[in-house]
């Protein structure tokens, strides 16, 4: 993934080691993705009968595990990992392929090149995945808090929805989804590329890979300049998912309604544990995917070192 890769990455041990790391963030960072969705969900709206009105994430967090138990901090988690899994398997495939073909003919990726592949590793993560995964954590979620819950569980639950809403209903917000993971994959991966060259020229022995800690570091700071860059399209595409969705015609109607009602700040709401989850997440998958690559990508001789 840095710029001075000129062999094309493996494209299974690019797959695998996507995978794993989705797997391994997305059930680690999920408490945070719970608060994130729940704060969202309540900004503007009434409240349904027996919902509980949160001040805060951590007023979220005690609220709900004195009412409902830990388990419900977990509402909707199968549904994130199975897709946190896919999609990372899909973003890093995608990204190490599209990025490949940018190089130029000294095998360098220029940071505008890394942001174009990004772009495109994250429009289509968000079409093959990303929308029917959130779509249904984000009902699920929305659901669990009513007074008479209707959603037994994730089968049960995306049966429901299917049944009622069609194959549609699992892409409800598609548009949204595809612009926030674009952006959010274009702007973390060309950070975590700029910022992992950076670690490189400081603490890297020439041939040696970079130490976890600071692959760890690299990440973890995209993940800071990624939120605050992308925050009002994770708040647009939650409301679009929600169980009041059908108050709005579209994406922009949402987007012009939500600042109406409550604000352009109101287009940051979440950014808390929203931040706190991709500290964590951009350290974690970087971290995972850059071991297990190293595992299977040796395993190859397609393969090239990071």
């Amino acid at each position: 993934m840095t710029s001075t890769t000129k062999n094309q990455k493996n494209p299974l041990a690019s797959l695998v080691a996507g995978t794993v790391a989705g797997g391994v963030e997305g059930f680690i960072t999920y408490p945070t993705e719970y608060v994130k969705t729940r704060l969202q969900l309540q900004a503007g709206v009434s409240l349904r009968p027996g919902e509980t009105r949160f001040q805060g994430p951590v007023d979220c967090l005690v609220k709900t595990y004195q009412s409902k138990g830990l388990g419900a901090i977990y509402t909707g988690a199968s549904a994130l990992v199975i897709g946190n899994a896919a999609k990372a398997g899909v973003r890093f495939l995608a990204y190490d392929s599209i990025a490949h073909h940018l190089k130029d003919d000294q095998g360098h990726l220029t940071g505008v090149r890394s942001m174009l592949a990004g772009l495109g590793a994250g429009m289509t993560e968000a079409a093959l995945v990303v929308t029917p995964s959130e779509t249904i954590k984000t009902k699920l979620i929305h659901d669990r808090n009513s007074i008479t819950p209707k959603y037994n569980g994730l089968v049960h639950g995306t049966r429901l929805i299917v049944k009622e809403e069609g194959w549609l209903g699992i892409y409800r917000g598609v548009g949204p989804v595809m612009a926030r993971q674009g952006a959010n994959s274009a702007v973390r991966f060309s950070c975590y590329s700029t910022f992992r060259g950076w670690l490189e020229t400081w603490h890297a022995s020439p041939g040696q890979p970079l130490p976890s800690a600071s692959t760890f570091v690299a990440g973890a700071m995209a993940g800071i300049v990624t939120v605050y860059t992308t925050m009002p399209l994770d708040v647009v595409k939650t409301k679009m998912q929600g169980l009041d969705a059908h108050m709005y015609k579209h994406s922009v109607e949402c987007l012009v309604k939500v600042v109406q009602q409550n604000g352009v700040l109101s287009l940051w709401k979440g950014t808390t544990p929203r931040l706190t989850r991709l500290i964590f997440s951009g350290g974690i998958v970087f971290t995972v995917y850059e071991k297990i690559y190293a595992v299977f990508g040796s395993l190859s001789p397609k393969s090239a070192s990071l």
